[in-house]
């Protein structure tokens, strides 16, 4: 197989005898959809939605050190998150510039689990190796060793609660437990990127097949339907949640992202970006950097990524995410502007889409919060 070949997940069989619209993303071949974008977004708002997210990046951090590391390695307090809990991080370059966000689980005392975007796994994968080196831990590349799905929307929880004896109710919001799911053992966890309830289901890859069966099986009553990467990406953007590319980059810092909650400044020892933070918290301390925005449109027309946000004929930001929102019945978008310009409500923003500037009202994100 030529290096060009993208990688097939274990269920690749499963999505294409569904009619799967399928697109190589970070390198794999993954459903863009199965029908209708829209019909997929709404199911995972209103009932459940089941998705392939085997392609993102797994990687084990194991050893007495492996909390030492993880806190020079990445800006969070890991050491400080307890045994079957999660949090979600953000691994930086010297220059504070983000290399990834990631969620990282403690599966044991000394056994991490570190989960990163398709797109940036093997960068994570190698900054974490590089800087491993003088801790009594060791990395490992886990990524052929499971395969994962997600259960998420209102009714997932009863899907799930009729194929485990897990306690699904004890299971937090970012936590992480091992049970058996249909008769496979899992790594049952309770971290969503849609903005509604969910679950994700680490499993070995040989078993990913008959446990999407079983839970398409557990759902029919339900109205769960098969998920493409696309709804994925409207349901995130709804929820306000940040995407590697878009909302976080290299060039920016978790300070310039409003992220900057993220940094632990008050935790034990030296981390990786740990200067060039501390100068990037107090310039956003000074002088805010653009912030990220919602923006919904007045018009029809949806704004893309890169387009440049407007006011009085002057260029104050960049859209750096857009799609119409099935939950909204509008086009939005996420944007970073000039700070004074980010006040929900702003008057005379608009969005340069081919040369016509359109109007659009800027708003706090979320966009769309689910009822608890």
């Amino acid at each position: 197989m030529s290096s060009t070949e993208p990688r097939r997940t274990a269920l690749d069989a499963v999505h294409r005898a569904l009619g799967a619209t399928m697109t190589d993303f970070a390198g794999w071949d993954m459903p863009l959809r199965y029908g209708s974008e829209r019909e997929e977004h709404l199911a995972v708002r209103t009932r459940a939605g089941l998705f392939d997210l085997s392609h993102m990046g797994e990687i084990a951090v194991t050893g007495p050190q492996a909390a030492a590391l993880l806190n020079f390695a990445l800006v969070g307090n890991i050491a400080s998150v307890g045994v079957g809990r999660a949090r979600y991080t953000m691994i930086c370059q010297a220059d504070g510039g983000i290399l990834d966000d990631l969620i990282v689980y403690r599966l044991a005392e000394t056994e991490y689990l570190v989960v990163a975007n398709a797109s940036n796994a093997q960068v994570v994968l190698d900054a974490l190796t590089e800087r491993a080196a003088g801790f009594d831990a060791e990395v490992r590349d886990d990524r052929d060793a499971y395969a994962l799905l997600a259960v998420q929307g209102p009714q997932s929880p009863g899907i799930l609660a009729a194929l485990t004896d897990a306690d699904l109710d004890g299971l937090k919001y970012y936590a992480g437990l091992p049970g058996t799911v249909a008769g496979v053992p899992a790594l049952i966890a309770r971290t969503g990127y849609t903005g509604e309830d969910g679950f994700e289901l680490f499993v070995k890859p040989e078993h990913a097949v008959e446990l999407w069966q079983a839970l398409t099986k557990a759902g029919e009553g339900a109205g769960l339907v098969p998920c493409g990467l696309s709804c994925r990406d409207t349901l995130r953007l709804e929820a306000g949640m940040p995407l590697y590319g878009h909302e976080l980059t290299a060039e920016l810092t978790p300070f310039d992202a409003g992220l900057g909650r993220v940094v632990k400044f008050d935790k034990d020892g030296d981390f990786v970006g740990r200067e060039a933070l501390t100068e990037a918290a107090a310039r956003a301390e000074s002088s805010p950097p653009r912030v990220l925005v919602g923006l919904v449109a007045e018009g029809r027309r949806v704004p893309r990524a890169g387009f440049p946000v407007v006011a009085d004929g002057a260029v104050i930001g960049e859209v750096t995410s857009g799609a119409p929102s099935p939950t909204l019945g509008k086009p939005i978008a996420m944007a970073y502007v000039e700070a004074a310009h980010a006040a929900p409500g702003t008057a005379g923003v608009g969005v340069d889409i081919r040369g016509s500037h359109e109007p659009y009202e800027v708003v706090a994100l979320p966009f769309y919060k689910r009822r608890k």
